[in-house]
């Protein structure tokens, strides 16, 4: 995910698409069509909420496949026809231009937008990267798709979202309103668990900077009082220039950098030359778009939790 793709015009936008896939069913074509509360979500995170919270009451659906980065996707008729059949769509909008685009089309009643559940910030690239220019003026057309939409990084913004998607969901279902309200308590319970292992996990450190691929943590960041460094900005796969891999050589050896993170649904190519250049060390820092056999969890939970080690690690973690 990134900024650039984020900015593109809404015409080439419509090239983009909903790969389908469901979280809980393989059969995507039975979305509509079961007895449960069928839900349409954009991708992982989304479908994550909508499972947790949904539980047996809910047939979920994502339109982003395991694997496949959120952008890389392209409509189909038939695609469309499943968010018109849906009960409900739970997206995040701004990430994924084509999602919004198709959702607004649809008639489905319950609309549960992500982006409108909390606060979104515009964290620029997250370091000093020299791609932050679009979408920085306030007359900007495109400014709303300038903010960072990595909420889901940040346990304590994750649970607000899982808030407003529980009473979306009670009042689109009144019949299973109460279980709906009990399962995202406990969703939130559990979120805030995540949030103090972190809060301690990363107090003291040696160091509060670290490196990753593009600015997919800028909420994590902030959270806990780290600063992320972006190699290639929001965008992880352009190449950075020879003048910014010598600042960050440059500052890796003032602020005591160990790690160059990079993530498993985009190349580790550019972090691997920046660690070798560097002498650093390279690892995992999983933005957790999708749950692939390479994720180090099976969810959310567990990946976040593999998030944390690395970061322990990496910071020298006292």
């Amino acid at each position: 995910m990134n900024v650039r793709r984020r900015l593109i015009p809404a015409a080439l936008a419509s090239a983009l698409g909903l790969g389908a896939l469901t979280a809980c069913s393989s059969d995507s074509a039975a979305t509509g069509n079961t007895d449960k509360f069928d839900v349409v979500a954009s991708f992982y995170p989304m479908a994550f909420l909508a499972q947790q919270i949904g539980g047996d009451h809910a047939n979920v659906t994502s339109l982003t496949e395991p694997g496949q980065e959120p952008h890389d996707l392209e409509i189909s008729t038939k695609q469309r026809a499943q968010l018109e059949e849906a009960d409900a769509a739970l997206y995040l909008k701004g990430l994924q231009p084509a999602v919004d685009e198709a959702v607004g089309q649809t008639g489905i009643k319950t609309k549960i937008d992500a982006a409108t559940l909390t606060h979104l910030e515009d964290h620029g690239t997250g370091g000093h990267s020299h791609e932050g220019e679009e979408g920085h003026s306030e007359e900007s057309e495109e400014e709303e798709h300038g903010r960072d939409p990595h909420v889901w990084l940040d346990p304590v913004k994750y649970a607000e979202i899982a808030q407003g998607v529980g009473k979306a969901f009670e009042k689109a279902d009144p019949d299973h309103a109460a279980d709906y309200k009990k399962n995202t308590e406990a969703l939130v319970t559990k979120l805030k668990d995540l949030n103090g292992d972190f809060e301690n996990g990363l107090k003291n450190t040696k160091t509060k900077v670290f490196f990753t691929n593009h600015a997919a943590f800028g909420y994590l960041a902030e959270r806990y009082g780290l600063t992320q460094e972006a190699i290639s900005g929001m965008d992880p796969e352009s190449e950075p220039s020879g003048a910014r891999v010598r600042e960050l050589q440059q500052e890796a050896k003032a602020d005591g950098v160990t790690t160059v993170f990079y993530e498993t649904l985009v190349s580790d190519k550019t972090a691997k030359t920046l660690a070798r250049d560097a002498n650093l060390k390279t690892d995992v820092l999983d933005p957790i778009e999708g749950i692939t056999d390479k994720s180090r969890g099976d969810d959310y939970f567990q990946v976040m939790e593999a998030n944390l080690k690395a970061l322990r690690t990496a910071l020298g973690a006292k």
